[in-house]
């Protein structure tokens, strides 16, 4: 009988113990959203990497976003992304090909405008460990998508401690997949040009490239 009482003490302080854990993380998250939401508009430098070590993949490329509210632009591995809050355009040098199409919001994608704010929804939280980098405390929340299907396995979103903005973004896939985003620097309210998120449709066709409207 002692040993039942025992077993059940330890069963509810380590269920304590964690709800407490999840409350932190998620107060966390809540600060780290309220900041965001107090910017008028982010801009922000990072890396990418990309690792699969089964499948032999291993990417690494930089890329840059500036938000402000739900509008977009994205540069990444040599295209441009642009959305005006109607249309998305996906814009591609290389081939000088423009395509214009509606945004479509994929549940196991995190688009360019919820990068910042996409964990408010679909998951449970853990207090995970705290790193020192170069002198900046960086607390890691680990995020379990709510979803059981998803190609998502688990999140882990490293945290300024004193800033309240995100460091560091570590995605696990099912398939053991890993993407990593690295946040080398973040700018907010910045003086942006009133065309930023305005695309010239006939400056690209001057240029000759080829529309494609979906």
């Amino acid at each position: 009988m002692k040993k039942y009482y025992l077993v059940l003490l330890l069963v509810l302080i380590f269920s304590s113990s964690f709800a407490q854990n999840s409350d932190k993380a998620e107060a966390l998250l809540d600060d780290v959203y309220n900041k965001v939401q107090s910017y008028d508009n982010v801009t922000i430098d990072f890396k990418y990497v990309l690792n699969n070590v089964e499948a032999g993949i291993n990417q690494e490329t930089r890329g840059d976003v500036t938000m402000e509210g739900d509008k977009y632009l994205f540069n990444y591995m040599g295209a441009q992304q642009l959305y005006d809050g109607k249309k998305v355009y996906r814009i591609v040098p290389e081939n000088e090909e423009v395509t214009i199409e509606d945004l479509v919001e994929d549940e196991n994608t995190v688009s360019p405008s919820k990068m910042l704010t996409f964990y408010k929804q679909g998951h449970t939280y853990e207090w995970d460990i705290l790193q020192n980098v170069q002198g900046r405390k960086i607390q890691y929340v680990k995020l379990i998508p709510i979803d059981t299907d998803t190609e998502i396995k688990s999140i882990l979103l490293g945290i300024d401690a004193e800033t309240k903005h995100i460091y560091k973004l570590i995605e696990t896939g099912q398939n053991g997949t890993t993407t990593t985003i690295t946040v080398n620097s973040f700018k907010t309210d910045q003086p942006l040009s009133k065309t930023l998120f305005t695309f010239d449709e006939d400056k690209y066709k001057k240029s000759g490239y080829y529309i494609i409207r979906n």
